[in-house]
């Protein structure tokens, strides 16, 4: 389904993005998930803030996305892996309490665009999004084709400013209202 975008009344936006990869193995030189996010990412017009590999370790996952949701530059984060569930997948666990605010129905549509390639097994995913200080989180799966349908089927249109009827980017000056 292709997004509808404006009239040329509304310009692109582009947004500082941090990328974690969590995982007990992966390495820069393998980390396919990481590098699907920060090449769509950046042929998007979006700008790598940072990106980082940690392990499955809550604290770690915390400790990094905490100080990303900090700092005011960084405007969204995204997390591949960790959201499984085995006893070292654990990434929903880390991140939700840091959130503000959850986006129920991220996990709802990636999980029905999910069923349309790999049936029942997307019952298995946990994936999240969220607001967090401002900051938008979104964690998706650990393989790349998830991420590829995470990124092009969802966050790309809701990290575009020109998305009709509506879109993340033009919701954030107001996340921090009290």
């Amino acid at each position: 389904m292709e997004m509808a975008h404006g009239s040329g009344d509304r310009k692109f936006l582009p947004l500082n993005i941090a990328v974690l990869t969590v995982s007990d193995s992966r390495t820069e030189a393998d980390d396919k998930s990481g590098k699907t996010l920060v090449d769509r990412l950046t042929a998007t017009g979006h700008l790598l803030a940072e990106k980082v590999i940690e392990p499955d370790d809550c604290y770690r996952i915390r400790a990094t996305v905490s100080r990303w949701i900090a700092d005011p530059d960084v405007q969204v984060v995204i997390t591949t892996g960790g959201t499984g569930l085995t006893g070292r997948d654990g990434t929903p666990e880390a991140i939700e309490i840091l959130l503000d605010k959850v986006i129920d129905g991220f996990g709802e549509l990636f999980r029905s665009l999910s069923f349309q390639d790999i049936g029942t097994s997307t019952l298995q995913s946990r994936a999240i999004a969220g607001v967090a200080n401002g900051t938008i989180v979104f964690c998706l799966p650990g393989s790349s084709g998830a991420c590829r349908d995470g990124w092009d089927k969802l966050i790309v249109h809701q990290l575009d400013a020109r998305t009709r009827p509506c879109n993340l980017v033009e919701m954030m000056p107001r996340f921090l209202e009290r």
